[in-house]
């Protein structure tokens, strides 16, 4: 679809983006299968004890799954993602995922591997407090990567749809504005399935996409993010402090011009 209907012309080198992300997805890969046992293990044992929501409380099946999914979204993606904008050396893990530019499906798996085993733990937090089993686990891993590759494709949805979608799930308008390259737009946002997290705590927030820039004010420089070994290196660098100025690094215009041709 993104193909078919683009919101964004991308003046990139489509091969050389695509392998990159292709990369850091195939690490995420790696990092979860290797640690499924851990998951699985976990699933196991809180069945045997009769340990978590799912078996402190009665409800239907279709309940159960409709409110788990709610609940393991906010503590295995929200809660995680939060964290990442408000700790410096979290942070500097989460900076692979928001330097991308050129941000569509291929994106949402662009993470380094150490946010990978991060975001790990945190699935196996919710898991033990909704005492989740297999099906369940399974059924929200499958709805999550749906979502992720959904909100982060670079596809023209009309804009009744997609802020009408918006209110109960996170869309591709809504996620876009998270990937501004400045704050405070970059900590708003931090849904991944559903959008009542942002909207509850505060950090749901709008913006024309005529003015999204992609990327980071700190890390613009694209010979650092678009190639894999300087990616690698970022989290073990000294933090970078944005300035806010609403200038474009190394660039005099104004941070509203696109660096992008856009649909109209």
């Amino acid at each position: 679809m993104e193909y078919c209907f683009p919101l964004f012309k991308y003046a990139f080198h489509r091969g050389r983006h695509t392998a990159l992300n292709v990369f850091f997805t195939l690490t995420t890969a790696l990092v979860n299968l290797s640690l499924a046992s851990l998951l699985f293990g976990l699933s196991e044992f809180c069945q045997q004890n009769e340990w978590g929501l799912f078996y402190w409380f009665s409800f239907s099946p279709i309940l159960i799954a409709s409110l788990g999914l709610v609940l393991m979204d906010g503590l295995s993606a929200w809660l995680p993602h939060f964290i990442e904008h408000q700790v410096k050396w979290l942070w500097q893990f989460h900076i692979i995922h928001h330097s991308d530019r050129s941000v569509d499906a291929s994106t949402a798996n662009r993470h380094h591997p150490g946010e990978s085993v991060l975001r790990f733990i945190f699935t196996l937090f919710g898991v033990l407090v909704l005492g989740a089993p297999l099906w369940f686990i399974l059924l929200y891993q499958s709805v999550s990567v749906l979502f992720s590759q959904f909100n982060h494709s670079n596809i023209n949805l009309p804009a009744w749809l997609d802020r009408g979608l918006s209110w109960v799930f996170v869309t591709p308008g809504m996620h876009r504005v998270h990937h501004h390259f400045q704050q405070p737009w970059t900590d708003k946002n931090y849904g991944n399935i559903f959008s009542i997290f942002d909207r509850i705590l505060g950090t749901f927030a709008q913006k024309d996409h005529h003015a999204l820039i992609f990327g980071l004010d700190t890390h613009f420089d694209q010979k650092e993010t678009d190639h894999l070994l300087p990616l690698l290196k970022i989290p073990f660098l000294p933090h970078r402090q944005s300035e806010n100025n609403g200038i474009l690094p190394g660039n005099s215009k104004n941070a509203a011009e696109p660096h992008i041709d856009r649909q109209q």
